[in-house]
């Protein structure tokens, strides 16, 4: 059974905007599922529903079998939930504020556990400090430590590193999938495509409040991407020679590189046969590489299709 089944989930506001419709969507456990999508997409709303922030208009969530509304305490208790911004209590110490979070729980106290999770997050030497007093970096490791207080079984993290240095962002992902290891199920926004690339085990991709692909990371650049064969010429061209043409190669760096795009799940690529006839006509090159498309490049094409 997936550990989060959101069915026909819909949220109307009062002023008639739609922010998602019917959307259904299961996530496994153990998993790293992101999310991606344009801004006013639905992502937030999405979380806050799961979480108990926001009433659906219609649909029903299940996190771990329990009903998040019927059985609301017990759903929320599996969470934990990382917000886009960094709301804390400023003038409590950053040891009290994360204690007080995991009592909010009902979690008997576990001095232990918080601190080896402010030592995880480099924490430790400002669990003293007046939240107020801290950067903004170190405010949101706090939110992470808050999150994680009541060892919850779901992580939501919603624009986790946006605005923080790069430090923290290689920590956070450190931590990520450490929590991943220990069979936490990690739900991601995020803005930073190249993360979602690094981390997720699955994709979800919304547009205007629907989902328009979810896929297995590895299955959706294999059957959504693209290869490039770039030949690095040893002498530089005016024109593409007509013996290639049924290739529809580009030319660039003033001459310099023959291009050749072709789709990464055809087993009939195109490319010995391009470089036997390449051999043929004598045309000499110094050098031979392949690319594949990010998933940037794969999510800025789905998004722009459906516009």
């Amino acid at each position: 059974m997936p550990i989060i089944s959101i069915d026909k989930v819909s949220k109307k506001y009062a002023s008639g905007q739609v922010a998602l419709e019917e959307l259904s969507l299961a996530i496994e456990k153990g998993e790293i599922f992101a999310l991606l999508g344009p801004n006013g997409a639905g992502k937030t709303t999405l979380i806050s529903i799961v979480c108990g922030i926001v009433t659906a208009s219609a649909g029903r969530v299940l996190v771990d079998g329990c009903d998040i509304v019927r059985d609301y305490r017990a759903a929320r208790a599996k969470i934990g939930l990382v917000p886009q911004e960094l709301t804390t209590d400023a003038f409590e110490s950053v040891w009290a504020t994360v204690s007080f979070s995991r009592g909010l729980f009902g979690r008997p106290a576990d001095p232990a556990h918080i601190e080896s999770l402010l030592r995880t997050l480099s924490l430790w030497d400002k669990r003293r400090a007046r939240i107020m007093t801290l950067s903004g970096g170190m405010k949101r490791r706090v939110m992470i430590a808050k999150a994680l207080s009541h060892q919850p079984e779901i992580l939501f993290l919603d624009e986790p590193t946006a605005g923080v240095d790069v430090e923290l962002r290689r920590d956070m992902w450190a931590l990520v999938r450490r929590l991943r290891d220990s069979g936490v199920t990690i739900i991601l926004t995020t803005h930073y495509i190249a993360e979602a690339e690094e981390m997720a085990d699955r994709i979800g991709v919304l547009r205007a409040g629907e989902l328009i692909v979810t896929e297995r990371k590895a299955d959706l650049m294999k059957k959504l991407g693209n290869r490039q064969l770039t030949l690095s010429l040893q002498q530089p061209l005016t024109i593409i020679p007509p013996e290639l043409a049924a290739w529809a190669l580009t030319l660039e760096a003033d001459g310099a590189q023959l291009k050749y795009t072709y789709d990464a799940s055809d087993e009939q690529t195109g490319v010995p046969a391009l470089l036997r006839r390449v051999g043929e006509i004598g045309l000499a090159f110094k050098d031979l590489s392949t690319r594949q498309s990010s998933l940037e490049e794969i999510f800025v094409h789905l998004v722009s299709d459906r516009q």
